[in-house]
């Protein structure tokens, strides 16, 4: 397309070989259709779309101030020459990140591949049973190595997740108490976490000896770490129970691939086991992003934090996988919520759970050993150099009693050799092998303490004599990943066809749009992507020194800058890896800024009604109450319900959440106006950017009167979704605000009130260079016209979808911003006909469906985003035209209310293979409902899904043995 003032090569003689700008490989229309989709909205031109589209007041008058936009070859090889500048040391740092080996397999057929990172999450359970598949297998492998019940489908990190557990505790508890226990065996990182978490919500962590505690004095949880920290494993099963008698929950952080080896959690009698599953094929990645996981008691399946997998039926009865008790997701209780995780670390649980099922339960048991092995060959060669180590049992870390040796010295010894260790205190350092430490390695790290003298020993004899590796009665009787799955695809080539048959079953960016409004489902580009796998991206420890990462560091700084010129803040914090977490950590920084001043009373966050749920559950777990704003007809905030509430609340008034463009799909015009009564009222404006998608390079959050704002770099930054995560959310602020973004306790970010929102200091680093290739390849030009393209987009479906469903919402001109939403409440009335099954039969036209029933009942949410093609927004309109033409045979009675083409979809191969076909319709139509689905077919691979039978006869594991009999 025309990119106007900035030359596609701009940065080039003309003498110069010239190639097509990225930009034009991103947006899916070209100038051609771009002029008939802008002849059918009877509009002349882009600028004018947007003059009618975005209040004048706030359109940005200038362009970014953004460098010029370069080539795929160009900002690749920029972003290699920065990222040279990372220096890939061994680290053996631990506090729960280990190197590992992600198979190339899996590396190249799900990590690298498109038909597995450009899925969405799995709300539309019948064209996503390959992903939900891999998910039972990793709840399935964390309930068999917890010793637990039930777990979910994975969280962010291990320090959300035990700050997850915390809260599930604290709701689940019945004793009153106010105190959690935080052994100060955890990783330092995860009680920072804990502690920030807990700070607002009024609870006292108590950090301390779980062998010396008097657990006499209440709390409603412990926390203890498994094995500890510096290494030792400890029994915690009468510190359990003493937890037990307070009636409190005990919850212990383990490490996944040592529970093959010692006696897992749940038979010491633990409430919750959280932990990471990092160390099972998934990169460092300088902190992420990782899979975190939480199991606990069958009990608790509705206090439970994020997503659970179970098995359910369809509707012939055939087996189906679904999200188990969806409406229990904590954040669709607003603010009655404990938790405002509303995703999931898919992409990276698939990644865990494969390498699993490569490996198998004796594969796994194999690599553990291995690591414990070494570790006992570096204990005894150590302790024959004259080093201290405690006499306890330890897996794969030992702390090492420097005695007389310089702690100076041989940390510039291990730097001689790219060898990164932990320091624990002036004496005293760790060293945590893992799957990729060698006997090599080990002879390394005994020449380091030898401290340049000769090793009185061989590796030979070291290993000849050393005593064998035994743990005690801490080793694991219990059997563990019994499951079929785990036992059948060892091999390169039955995993390769296990991999390809799961991805078959998934409906993805691969197969055709995937129109959901609010989650910009855009182009996630190959050169984006390329970098992430990178060694000196991937194999990065996030404790690592910062003298050995000053390529991620230029990176943070210019991405940090890019997207405060984009929005129009002061700073940016990059560590929250979530939206949810983007959410909170932005409240976060206004609490911490109102407590500054003195006025820690000021506790009352407005909510328009119409908000996603995740607003007031994020409210509430800053210790906000939530008072509810209405809307008008037109969707916009009712200016005069938001007047009265702020006045009423003037004092206490904490702040505004507000989404922009509006959840309802228009920019409203009063938005300054609303900016301005919260700060007249002394209130902060949060402004949620999960709609950012419509405003880039044309107008800026912090220039219109929001204080803060978090962006989801995994929708308008090109982040993939990954079948349901991972993301990143970091927020914008003001100038007033930037004391107060979020610190970490290891690496020093800089003087800040905030403790760690996330157990990385930078948050997901390794997924960071998506947005910074995508900004340095789209440049000024190209993000504004990303965004103006996305508004036609969304108008063009619009306008040719009113004729035949009533758009609900729209602007003053009649137009909406980037998506817009879809009225199919009179079709209830009128034809039985309910949002879900239209959603379902679109599945027969290869089609996923937009957002169902939000933030309207009954209704669609449709973002085409601009990378789609004019031909396939018609494809997609097409077929909701053809859908309405198929209900009118309802309403007029040529086709049976009860059994028709849209009750019955999506309609499955076995299905139509029938003998028997009973129908009122052909297969024909069931099967091939508009042309394009004969050329190309995506068949589902279940019919619809019986979520309530599923609910009922609750599972989240994969089948037991006997049902293979």
């Amino acid at each position: 397309m025309n990119t106007g003032s900035l030359s596609p090569n701009s940065s080039v003689p003309a003498s110069e070989p010239q190639t097509r700008p990225f930009c034009d490989r991103h947006l899916g229309p070209n100038d051609n259709d771009i002029q008939r989709m802008l002849n059918l909205l009877e509009i002349d031109d882009l600028d004018a779309l947007i003059k009618r589209t975005i209040p004048p007041a706030i359109q940005l008058p200038r362009p970014l101030n953004l460098p010029s936009a370069q080539s795929e070859h160009e900002a690749l090889k920029t972003l290699k020459e920065m990222m040279g500048e990372n220096r890939i040391f061994r680290s053996y740092i631990g506090m729960g990140y280990a190197n590992c080996i992600t198979p190339p397999v899996i590396q190249r057929n799900i990590l690298e591949n498109p038909g597995w990172y450009t899925a969405y999450t799995p709300y539309q359970a019948e064209i996503a049973q390959g992903r939900l598949e891999a998910l039972l297998n990793f709840q399935t492998l964390v309930i068999d190595l917890t010793g637990l019940e039930i777990a979910n489908a994975s969280l962010l990190d291990e320090g959300t997740a035990a700050a997850e557990a915390m809260s599930m505790s604290y709701g689940l508890c019945k004793n009153k108490a106010n105190s959690f226990f935080v052994s100060q065996e955890c990783h330092p990182q995860t009680i920072e976490v804990v502690q920030t978490r807990a700070q607002p919500l009024g609870i006292e962590v108590i950090v301390g000896d779980h062998r010396t505690f008097d657990f006499s004095q209440p709390i409603f949880g412990a926390l203890l770490q498994y094995p500890a920290t510096d290494g030792t494993i400890y029994d915690y099963s009468e510190c359990i129970a003493k937890v037990h008698e307070l009636g409190a929950l005990a919850t212990v952080a383990a490490d996944l691939l040592s529970l093959t080896l010692l006696t897992p959690p749940g038979e010491m009698d633990a409430d919750i086991v959280v932990g990471n599953s990092q160390r099972f094929g998934v990169p460092l990645g300088y902190g992420g992003p990782h899979a975190a996981y939480l199991a606990t008691r069958e009990a608790y399946k509705r206090q439970v934090p994020g997503r659970i997998v179970g098995r359910s039926k369809d509707k012939d009865g055939l087996p189906a996988l679904r999200l188990a008790l969806q409406t229990r997701e904590q954040h669709i209780r607003r603010d009655k919520a404990t938790s405002n995780i509303c995703t999931a670390q898919v992409l990276l649980a698939v990644i865990a759970s494969t390498y699993a099922v490569y490996h198998g339960p004796e594969g796994l048991k194999a690599i553990a050993q291995t690591v414990h092995k070494h570790t006992v060959w570096l204990a005894e060669g150590l302790k024959r150099l004259g080093y201290s180590l405690p006499e306890s049992r330890f897996f794969d870390t030992l702390r090492v009693n420097l005695g007389e040796t310089s702690l100076e010295r041989l940390l510039a010894a291990a730097n001689g050799k790219e060898i990164n260790l932990r320091t624990l205190d002036e004496k005293t350092v760790g060293i945590s092998l893992d799957e990729t430490t060698t006997i090599a390695d080990v002879i390394d790290l005994w020449e380091i303490f030898a401290q340049g003298q000769t090793l009185p020993f061989s590796a030979e004899e070291i290993i000849g004599s050393a005593p064998t590796p035994d743990l005690g009665h801490f080793t694991r009787q219990s059997p563990y990943m019994t499951h079929p799955v785990f036992h059948q695809y060892h091999s390169e080539t039955e995993l390769l066809r296990y991999l390809h048959r799961l991805e078959a079953k998934d409906l993805s960016l691969t197969t055709s749009m995937i129109p959901l409004g609010s989650c910009t489902m855009k182009l996630n580009a190959t050169a984006e992507m390329i970098p992430v796998t990178w060694p000196e991206i991937g194999q990065i420890h996030p404790f690592a020194p910062l003298e050995q990462t000053a390529g991620y560091q230029e990176m943070f700084r210019q991405l940090e800058a890019w997207l405060a010129e984009i929005t129009g803040f002061e700073a940016v914090s990059l560590q929250p890896n979530a939206g949810s977490q983007g959410e909170y950590t932005g409240l976060l920084v206004i609490r911490a800024y109102h407590q500054h001043n003195g006025q820690g009373d000021r506790h009352i966050c407005l909510i328009p009604e119409s908000a996603h749920g995740t607003n007031p559950a994020s409210a509430v777990m800053c210790g906000m109450k939530v008072v509810a704003v209405k809307c008008d007809r037109q969707g916009n905030i009712d200016l005069t319900d938001l007047r009265a509430k702020a006045e009423k609340h003037s004092a206490q008034l904490s702040a505004l959440m507000v989404t922009y463009p509006s959840t309802h799909g228009v920019f409203e015009e009063a938005i300054q106006e609303i900016c301005g009564i919260i700060h007249s009222h002394g209130g902060q404006v949060y402004l949620d950017g999960a709609n950012m998608n419509a405003q880039v390079g044309l107008c800026r959050p912090g220039d219109y009167g929001a204080d803060v704002c978090h962006l989801n770099l995994h929708k308008t930054f090109c982040i993939p979704h990954g079948g349901g995560g991972p993301g990143m959310g970091p927020i914008g602020v003001a100038p007033h605000l930037v004391p107060f973004l979020p610190g970490h306790s290891i690496v020093d970010l800089g003087k800040t009130e905030q403790g760690a929102v996330a157990a990385a200091p930078w948050g997901s680093s390794s997924i960071l260079p998506i947005s910074w290739m995508y900004i340095a390849m789209m440049g000024t030009q190209g993000l504004t016209d990303a965004t103006k393209v996305a508004i036609l987009n969304a108008n063009y479906i619009a306008h040719r979808l009113d004729p035949h469903y009533p758009i609900l919402y729209t602007g003053k001109f009649g137009l909406v911003a980037h998506e817009c939403i879809v009225d199919l409440r009179p079709l209830k009335k009128s034809a039985g006909v309910e949002a879900e099954d239209i959603a379902k039969r679109l599945m027969d036209y290869g089609f996923h469906a937009p957002t169902m029933s939000w933030p309207v009942a009954g209704t669609i949410m449709v973002e085409p985003t601009e990378s789609e093609s004019k031909e396939e927004l018609d494809r997609f309109c097409d077929a909701m035209i053809a859908i309405r033409e198929e209900i009118a045979a309802i309403e007029q009675g040529e086709m049976s209310a009860e059994d028709n083409l849209l009750k019955n979809a999506p309609h499955t191969a076995e299905m139509l293979l029938a003998d028997e076909w009973t129908h009122p319709y052909s297969r024909q139509q069931a099967a091939y409902p508009a042309p394009w689905t004969k050329e190309f077919k995506y068949w589902p691979p279940v019919r619809r899904i019986d979520n309530a039978f599923g609910d009922r006869n609750f599972v989240c594991s994969c089948a037991p043995m006997e049902a293979y009999s």
